[in-house]
């Protein structure tokens, strides 16, 4: 599976909200596919099953079984890759600018706003 192929599912598997909720309940421990169906009422067994299947296929759920019981782990890596491409550069730009701005206003002169984007 290719980077871009791998971004895609990540940001689908996180675009929905039952799926970030799943994602905020795992990230208190590891939980049986049980127990979470008991913390979403609203949601069907079913229902439950195939988005953790969406998160298990962008690498954020990994699942362990025990016997009859199956388990289900947050990896965070796919996460955290996703801040070192998108969010940290593009934050580190628009600190960088905001800095840029304050200077000048406190300055009194016009902002220097050609930085580029991180690429």
């Amino acid at each position: 599976m290719s980077i871009d192929d791998q971004d895609d599912a990540l940001f689908k598997a996180l675009g929905h909200r039952a799926r970030r909720q799943l994602l905020d309940l795992l990230k208190e421990g590891p939980k049986t596919t049980g127990a979470l169906c008991e913390v979403l009422p609203q949601l069907n067994r079913c229902t439950v099953m195939q988005h953790l299947r969406v998160l298990e296929d962008a690498g954020l759920v990994v699942v362990e079984r025990r016997g009859r019981e199956r388990w289900n782990h947050l990896d965070a890596l796919p996460i955290h890759a996703l801040h070192e491409r998108w969010i940290g550069p593009y934050a580190t730009y628009a600190v960088n600018m905001l800095g840029a701005l304050k200077q000048a206003a406190e300055g009194g002169q016009p902002a220097r706003l050609d930085e580029t984007l991180p690429e």
